[in-house]
C-alpha cells in the first residue's frame, strides 16, 4: 500500500488516460510534470513565440545599415579579417537594398522588410549579438541550448521546466515545421538531460500537422480497452521499483498525445478564422501562405496557453537564408515569404491584447560578413549581428548596441547569446541562475555560468 501511494502517477495518468471527467483532469493538471509552476518574480512574459531565421540572414541587409559598405562597394576591407567558414574573402560588398526610417522611433529598415517596418514601435533591435560559433550546426545548438555541442536542452525545453504550461490539451513546447529542419536536426529542440515530457513537439504542415493523432481504433470502446492495459502496465511497473522519470515522461507524454486526438485537429482547422485575417497574415497569396498559416497556428497556440512556440523557415529551393552566393536573390525571395506574416502575427497579437503577455523574438544563429563571398553573396559572421524581440515586457522603439562602420564586429554593449537567454528568462519572470537541473554532478542550467540580463530592453 505505502509503494503504490509513494508512486501513484500511474494512477493519475490512468485516470486521464480513461477520460474520467473533471477530477482526473484536475489532479493531471496539479501533478502532472507541465503543470503550471510559479514564477520567481512577476515577469510579464507568459509565452514566447521564436521566429528562428535558420542560415543566419545579413543584419546590414535588414536592420543595421551600414553607408560605408555603400561608399567602398568593391574595394579591399580597410580592417583585419578574421577567419570564418569558408577561406574565400572578396572586397567590401554594398547593400542592395535602401534603408528608410519607420515609426515614431526613426527605426532604420531596409526594403526587404516594409511590412515588418510598420511594426517598428514595437520593435527592440539589438545590433550587438555575438555568438561562438561560425558553423551552422554548433551555432544552431548554441542559440538553441546555450550550448555548441548536441545533448543539452533547448530554450523550449527549459522555459516548460519552469513554468510548465497552461495549456492540458496541447504540448507545451511547440515547434512549427514550415518545411526545412535546421542543421543539428531535432536535437535543436531536445529535452536533454530534463525529463522527456519537456521536449518539443514537431508540427508538420496541413491539415493533420500531427502524425498518426487520431484515434487507430474504429470504436470508442476498442481504444478505451487499449489505453486502460497500456496505463494499467505503466503503473504496476512505477509501483515495483524506484522512482523513474524517464518512465513517467512517457507516461504523461501517451495521455497527452490521447487528449491531442480531439485538440489538435480544431487547432489546426483555420477555417473558422475570417477572410480579412486570413489577408492579414498572407495566407491568400501562395508566396506568403506557408509561412502565414505558421504564423497563423502561433497565435492559436499561444491563444490556448501553449508556452513556447518555435516556427522554422519553408524549403523555397535553396539553402535557407544561408547565401554564400545569389545573395540579392536569396535574401529577397526569404523576406517576401516571411515577412508580412510576422506583422500579422504582430498586429494581430496587439489587437488581441496578447502582444504584453507574449515575447515574439526574431533572428538567426549568426549574421554574415560585409564583404563578399565570391563577388555576389556573404559568409558566416558571428562577431557582430542583430536580433530583434518585441511584446512581452520589451522596450519598443529602441536599438541596442553597435558594430563597426562596416557592420563586422560589436563594438558597443555586446550582447552575448547567454545574455540573450537571460534576458529571456527574465522577461519570463525566471532567475536564469536559479532555475537549475541537477545533471553530472552538477547544478545544470541554460546559460551555463554566463549571462547577463540586457535590462536596457526590458520596459
Amino acid at each position: 500500500m505505502l509503494a503504490r501511494s509513494a508512486n501513484g502517477f500511474g494512477a493519475v495518468a490512468m485516470a486521464a488516460l480513461l477520460g474520467q471527467g473533471e477530477l482526473a483532469g484536475a489532479a493531471d493538471a496539479a501533478t502532472g510534470p507541465l503543470s503550471v509552476r510559479p514564477q520567481h518574480f512577476v515577469g510579464k512574459a507568459k509565452r514566447v513565440i521564436f521566429l528562428f531565421m535558420d542560415g543566419g540572414p545579413s543584419q546590414v541587409d535588414t536592420f543595421d545599415p551600414k553607408p560605408r559598405l555603400t561608399k567602398e562597394h568593391g574595394q579591399p576591407i580597410k580592417m583585419a579579417v578574421q577567419p570564418t567558414q569558408f577561406d574565400n574573402v572578396g572586397n567590401v560588398f554594398g547593400s542592395p537594398w535602401k534603408f528608410s526610417r519607420y515609426g515614431e522611433c526613426g527605426l532604420p529598415v531596409s526594403d526587404l522588410f516594409p511590412h515588418v517596418a510598420s511594426c517598428a514601435d514595437d520593435l527592440a533591435v539589438v545590433r550587438s549579438m555575438v555568438s561562438n560559433f561560425s558553423e551552422h550546426t554548433a551555432a544552431n545548438y548554441f542559440i538553441h541550448t546555450g550550448s555548441g555541442q548536441q545533448g543539452r536542452p533547448s530554450m523550449g525545453a527549459w522555459a516548460t521546466y519552469g513554468l510548465g504550461s497552461e495549456c492540458r490539451d496541447l504540448p507545451g513546447f511547440v515547434v512549427l515545421n514550415s518545411g526545412m529542419i535546421p542543421p543539428g536536426g531535432q536535437d535543436c529542440f531536445g529535452s536533454g538531460f530534463l525529463p522527456v515530457a519537456f521536449q518539443g513537439s514537431s508540427f508538420q504542415r496541413g491539415a493533420q500537422p500531427v502524425a498518426d493523432v487520431t484515434p487507430r481504433e474504429a470504436r470508442a470502446d476498442l481504444q478505451i480497452a487499449k489505453l486502460r492495459l497500456t496505463a494499467d502496465l505503466d503503473r504496476r511497473l512505477i509501483a515495483a521499483g524506484p522512482r523513474n522519470e524517464a518512465l513517467e515522461g512517457a507516461i504523461a507524454n501517451y495521455e497527452l498525445a490521447f487528449r491531442m486526438q480531439s485538440s489538435v485537429p480544431e487547432l489546426a482547422d483555420i477555417s473558422g478564422e475570417t477572410a480579412a485575417m486570413h489577408r492579414l497574415y498572407g495566407i491568400d497569396d501562395p508566396v506568403t501562405e506557408n509561412f502565414g498559416r505558421q504564423c497563423l497556428l502561433a497565435r492559436r497556440l499561444v491563444e490556448r496557453g501553449v508556452r513556447f512556440v518555435e516556427l522554422l523557415c519553408q524549403n523555397l529551393g535553396f539553402d535557407r537564408w544561408d547565401q554564400h552566393a545569389n545573395l540579392k536573390e536569396g535574401h529577397a525571395k526569404n523576406a517576401l515569404a516571411t515577412d508580412r506574416p510576422i506583422a500579422g502575427l504582430l498586429k494581430d497579437l496587439k489587437a488581441r491584447g496578447l502582444l504584453d503577455e507574449t515575447l515574439v523574438i526574431w533572428g538567426g544563429e549568426f549574421g554574415r560578413t560585409p564583404m563578399a563571398q565570391g563577388s555576389n553573396g556573404r559568409d558566416h559572421n558571428p562577431f557582430g549581428f542583430t536580433v530583434w524581440l518585441a511584446g512581452g515586457g520589451v522596450r519598443g522603439g529602441t536599438v541596442h548596441g553597435e558594430t563597426d562602420e562596416y557592420g563586422y564586429h560589436a563594438i558597443r554593449d555586446k550582447v552575448h547569446m547567454h545574455d540573450l537567454h537571460a534576458t529571456i528568462l527574465h522577461l519570463m519572470g525566471m532567475d536564469h541562475k536559479r532555475l537549475t537541473y541537477r545533471f553530472g554532478g552538477r547544478d545544470m542550467r541554460l546559460t551555463d555560468v554566463h549571462g547577463e540580463i540586457v535590462h536596457q530592453i526590458i520596459s
